[in-house]
C-alpha cells in the first residue's frame, strides 16, 4: 500500500509545501544566480525514470559558460566558482528537483537519476533501480554519496528497490538532512574521486576481454 500509492501522495504533498515554503529562498537563489554566473539561471538535463522513461531534471546552474580562446567550454573544475561550490555543497542546487517530485517525476526518496549514457552499461540486476521514480535523496546518499565504487553505490539502489517501507524512506531523509547539515560525504568539481559509469565499465570489459 505505502509503495504502491500512500509514497506518490506524500511526496507530491511534502514537494508542494515545500515549494511554498521555499520560495523566497528559491527567488532569491535565482537572483544570485542570475548576477553571478548568468543565464539560463536552471540548469535542465535529460534523465532516466521510472521504467526508463525520458524526463528533465532541473537544478540551479552551479559552473559559468567560460571558454578558451578557441570557443570551447574550459573544463568543469575552471568554470565551478566560489559561489557555484557553495550551492553544490549545501545542496541548494538541488531544491528545485521539488519540481520535478510534484510532477510525478521524482519521489523525495528512491535511487538518484543518473546520466542517460549510463543506461547501456547496467548489470542486468541493477535496472531494477528504474522500477521506481528517482528520488531526490537515497539509500546510497546516506552511505558514502560519491565517496563509494558504483557496485556498491548501484547495490544500494537494489536494496533500496527491494525493501521499500515509510520507516525506512523516514530514515533516509532524517539523515540526509543529518548530512546536509554537517556536509559530509560531499565532493564536487576536482573533487570527484568517481570515475564515470559508462568508462569504468568499458574498461572493466576492455580488461576482461584480454583476460587480465
Amino acid at each position: 500500500m505505502y509503495k504502491s500509492f500512500i509514497k506518490r501522495i506524500l511526496d507530491m504533498a511534502i514537494s508542494g509545501i515545500a515549494l511554498m515554503f521555499f520560495s523566497p529562498l528559491i527567488i532569491v537563489v535565482a537572483i544570485m544566480v542570475k548576477i553571478k554566473l548568468g543565464s539560463p539561471v536552471i540548469f535542465r538535463q535529460k534523465r532516466p525514470g521510472k521504467d526508463e522513461k525520458t524526463f528533465e531534471m532541473f537544478k540551479f546552474r552551479t559552473m559559468t559558460d567560460k571558454k578558451d580562446e578557441n570557443g570551447n567550454l574550459l573544463p568543469d573544475k575552471d568554470r565551478l566558482t566560489r559561489f557555484g561550490k557553495a550551492l553544490r555543497c549545501s545542496s541548494i542546487d538541488e531544491i528545485l528537483e521539488l519540481v520535478n517530485i510534484f510532477k510525478g517525476d521524482m519521489a523525495i526518496v528512491g535511487p538518484r537519476p543518473l546520466l542517460m549514457r549510463y543506461l547501456p552499461y547496467y548489470k542486468s540486476e541493477e535496472r531494477i533501480r528504474h522500477s521506481v521514480r528517482p528520488g531526490l535523496t537515497g539509500l546510497a546518499q546516506i552511505n558514502g554519496r560519491n565517496n563509494v565504487g558504483w557496485d556498491e553505490r548501484l547495490g544500494f539502489d537494489i536494496e533500496y528497490v527491494n525493501n521499500i517501507t515509510f520507516l525506512g524512506d523516514l530514515k533516509i531523509i532524517l539523515m540526509t538532512i543529518v548530512k546536509v547539515l554537517k556536509h559530509s560525504d560531499i565532493a564536487s568539481g576536482e573533487q570527484l574521486i568517481m570515475q564515470d559509469l559508462d568508462i569504468e565499465r568499458q574498461w572493466m570489459d576492455e580488461n576482461s576481454s584480454k583476460g587480465e
